[in-house]
């Protein structure tokens, strides 16, 4: 089985990371694409993958289609490589916005669409990646699509009506937990610690956090109580988050990712 990646981002070098690590494939099954040469021969070098001629010749010859390029280009990739899509092929397209129905209606080729949204933790391993599948994608097809998704995290399959919510509180939620690193460890330097050190104690705490939400199954506002003593210094912190709109800053934000996802 081969695997063509159009498009050699950050979150392409996620993908087949994971996948060369998992054993999902081989490098000498995988072969990549980029309209930028550079990039792609970059990306050939670094994970020993072949590099196709062009993104034509690399759907003729795959059996699953990862396609990781930008939002805005998605319809020319489309229109360039329809010809060459073949019957029993699986397409998994990465783009925020671009709904099934508008795959199914761009491509017009007897293949299997996937829709899916990876999140940056990928390039580490701790990826989440929220998936859907059109009508005429086949049982064995949804099961190499977990497994593939699955190679750089965790893989979760949702209704496709939820897609753009995932963007936000997935996709683009990365971006939240960096600022929120960021802006701890500032704090703590103005508090006098050293800032690699500031930085390590904020990453490690939303680590730490976010492992208790996953394996005690509990509500994270139970573990937030706690952490809150009667009369104590942590208390006193989520009085000031609440009163300064943290909670609030935070779902707007996610609100208006949404609506962004929609309106793609």
């Amino acid at each position: 089985m081969k695997t063509g990646i159009i498009g050699c981002g950050n979150m392409a070098r996620a993908i087949v990371s994971g996948m060369l690590k998992k054993g999902f494939c081989k490098p000498g099954e995988v072969l990549a694409a980029d309209a930028a040469l550079q990039a792609a021969q970059a990306f050939a070098r670094d994970f020993g993958v072949r590099r196709a001629e062009s993104n034509r010749a690399l759907c003729a010859e795959s059996d699953v289609l990862l396609l990781a390029v930008k939002p805005q280009v998605y319809e020319a990739v489309i229109e360039d490589i329809r010809e060459a899509c073949h019957e029993g092929q699986l397409i998994i397209s990465i783009a925020p916005g671009k709904s099934l129905a508008w795959l199914v209606e761009k491509f017009q080729a007897p293949v299997g669409l996937v829709r899916a949204m990876p999140n940056t933790p990928a390039m580490v391993g701790e990826g989440l990646t929220a998936w859907c599948c059109g009508e005429n994608v086949t049982e064995s097809q949804q099961k190499l699509a977990q497994k593939l998704l699955s190679s750089f995290g965790r893989a979760e399959a949702v209704p496709e009506h939820l897609m753009d919510a995932v963007v936000a509180v997935s996709g683009s939620s990365p971006a939240y937990a960096f600022i929120m690193v960021e802006a701890m460890a500032d704090a703590a330097v103005a508090q006098g610690v050293p800032r690699q050190q500031a930085i390590a104690f904020a990453a490690q705490a939303l680590l730490g956090s976010a492992k208790m939400v996953l394996e005690t199954g509990r509500h994270p506002a139970e573990l937030k109580d706690m952490v809150c003593s009667p009369g104590g210094t942590t208390i006193e912190a989520v009085r000031m988050l609440e009163k300064t709109g943290f909670r609030s800053s935070l779902m707007e934000a996610m609100d208006a990712c949404w609506k962004k996802s929609r309106g793609m």
